[in-house]
């Protein structure tokens, strides 16, 4: 295929398929800001089976897509190879965005719903993949078509398996097609965790003569395998009316599990792995939906009092768990110590990082349509904020006491808002409990009814995960 006008995308063809995926110098720039703001935003990005990817050689990946930009931040950050995202054309209509996109190596793809008199731009989006796999590149690919925010694969698009099947019929056995599952701890929260899971390669020669035979019928067969293994990396609700219900018992639940699998089977809390136990959660609620449906049901009524009960009080559930299972006394006085003793670290840190913490939180909520814009338009005015309201309080520093103090000043920014947002976390913590402790001692027969609603629930989801292991004989763990 030709490529023609402003899609085309410039890349020098490589003999050898092991030849190195050196980046640009451009991509590196952006690249290693994005790293620094993937690590200030996200309290932990956890990176499994990264030795999938090949590490030279042409490649697609398929990526699931929960969280709008974010998504490709992630990424790229976790990859040591430049990746050329496709992204939607609309993007483009911005001449000032389109040259910085186009730098980083973006493809354009024409959506019927943003472009549907330009659908045959795409041949140059299929040319421009297929010239960045004859370089060995990287290309990424958000098979499902659009972000969303539910904990599920959704049914994904074609365009990946035609660009697969297509490529392996020119170039048969070089490409190789990788899954990535993105698992979001929650994604408007900042500081939250997120897991980047790479999944084993979908073998494409197998389809290649399917394709030569009847194409769509391999492209049907191929886009039904991919989605099979994105599904695999991510925790995937297939029954969407099983969503609350999974969410309920992993809130309340999760750490008791956590617990049980360290006691039985000798796992240390680091090695659980989210994403497995999650789908186990979901596998269960599955399990007895079709086998106890009752049973099931009980249990979401149970949960659903409890809940409104925690309403009612304007208490949450880690308040509540925390009173049951009363920390030892050095733990609470040592928390106590540092209480104190960060107190006017967090005064301090509050007061110089209040503007370029809350003004991009104030921008999200006022711009973001949907929630899955929430983080990214976030990140985005963070990444603006925070070097501006940072360099302006340092000036203003300069010019009040002088260079030596403003540099101090400048050192000091990152580290004390850092434990003032640390210190709030606390702070919120401790008001929930204090409310709890603060029931406790005025409606006494309510609170212990409260604290006995989650003991029966806990006890009762005991005996569904003894029945459901003995059921599977372990399941996957």
């Amino acid at each position: 295929m030709a490529m023609t006008g402003p899609d085309r995308l410039a890349v020098a063809p490589l003999e050898r398929r092991d030849a190195p995926d050196r980046m640009d110098r451009f991509y590196a720039t952006v690249r290693a800001i994005v790293r620094f703001w993937v690590w200030f935003f996200f309290r932990r990005v956890d990176v499994r089976h990264p030795e999938r990817l090949p590490a030279a050689g042409p490649v697609l990946l398929c990526i699931n897509h929960p969280n709008n930009l974010i998504d490709s931040f992630l990424v790229g950050a976790v990859l040591g190879r430049k990746v050329h995202y496709m992204a939607t054309a609309a993007l483009f209509r911005n001449p000032l965005l389109a040259r910085f996109l186009r730098a980083c190596g973006v493809i354009p793809v024409y959506r019927k719903a943003d472009d549907p008199d330009k659908m045959d731009r795409n041949v140059d989006a299929f040319a421009a993949c297929y010239a960045a796999f004859d370089a060995g590149r990287v290309v990424a690919i958000y098979p499902e078509g659009t972000t969303h925010a539910e904990s599920r694969v959704q049914r994904i698009k074609t365009g990946a398996a035609r660009i697969a099947l297509g490529y392996e019929a020119e170039r048969p056995g070089r490409l190789a097609l990788v899954p990535i599952g993105l698992t979001f701890e929650t994604r408007k929260s900042f500081r939250g965790r997120v897991l980047v899971s790479f999944g084993e390669p979908i073998a494409v020669a197998p389809y290649r003569g399917a394709f030569a035979a009847d194409s769509v019928k391999a492209v049907d067969e191929l886009t039904e395998a991919i989605q099979w293994a994105m599904e695999r990396e991510v925790v995937h609700v297939e029954r969407i009316e099983s969503g609350a219900l999974v969410r309920a018992v992993e809130e309340i639940y999760r750490g008791n599990l956590e617990r049980a699998l360290a006691e039985d089977q000798g796992v240390a809390p680091r090695q659980i792995d989210p994403v497995r136990l999650s789908r186990s959660i979901v596998e269960a609620v599955d399990h007895f939906k079709t086998r106890d449906p009752e049973r099931v049901e009980r249990l979401w009524q149970q949960i659903q009092g409890y809940r409104a009960t925690l309403a009612a009080f304007r208490l949450r559930d880690e308040a509540v768990r925390a009173h049951l299972e009363r920390r030892p006394g050095r733990r609470r006085a040592l928390g106590s110590w540092r209480a104190i003793a960060g107190f006017p670290f967090f005064v301090y840190g509050a007061v110089v990082n209040a503007l370029p913490f809350y003004v991009p939180r104030w921008i999200a909520r006022r711009m973001a349509r949907k929630e899955t814009d929430y983080a990214t338009i976030r990140l985005l005015a963070s990444i603006v904020a925070f070097p501006v309201f940072w360099s302006l309080e340092t000036w203003l520093v300069w010019r009040v006491a002088g260079a030596p103090l403003a540099i101090a000043f400048a050192l000091s920014l990152p580290l004390t808002g850092t434990i003032a947002y640390a210190y709030q976390v606390g702070v919120g913590r401790l008001r929930r409990h204090a409310r709890l402790s603060a029931l406790l001692l005025m409606h006494g027969p309510e609170a212990r009814r409260l604290l006995a609603e989650r003991e029966t629930i806990v006890e009762e989801l005991d005996r569904a995960r003894r029945d459901w292991f003995a059921a599977t004989k372990g399941s996957s763990f």
